[in-house]
């Protein structure tokens, strides 16, 4: 049975509206040679997209018995941030780890196996 994984592209700094036209084109190739390479190996992408730059993010803190904290940004402490993500199936972990290194990235992915909530008992 296939299971789910999670993958968060991180970039040490990223902003579409930076980018060249060339620049979008050549990295949207890279996640359709991904994306391609999850259904060749008969596995599915469940969900997926890019992020809007971190400037456009919002930190939500929970408080114990007093309304949250909103804080706008840019964050002050981010070196790296989550630019996109992938939720995809894989066979095995082996198979997760050798999918996700085809994402491209001037950074990084995390993978993450997916606690899936119906299935604990």
């Amino acid at each position: 049975m296939a299971e789910e994984y999670v993958l968060l592209i991180k970039e040490p700094n990223w902003d579409p509206a930076a980018m060249t036209a060339e620049e979008w084109e050549a990295g949207m190739a890279g996640h359709r040679a991904f994306q391609e390479a999850v259904e060749a190996a008969g596995e599915k992408i469940l969900a997926s997209n890019a992020l809007q730059p971190v400037s456009a993010a919002t930190k939500i803190t929970p408080r114990a018995g007093e309304a949250p904290l909103f804080t706008d940004g840019p964050f002050g402490e981010t070196r790296e941030v989550v630019t996109g993500f992938y939720g995809f199936t894989a066979s095995s972990p082996e198979q997760a780890r050798e999918l996700a290194a085809l994402v491209p990235t001037e950074g990084w992915v995390e993978l993450y196996p997916v606690l899936v909530l119906d299935r604990v008992n």
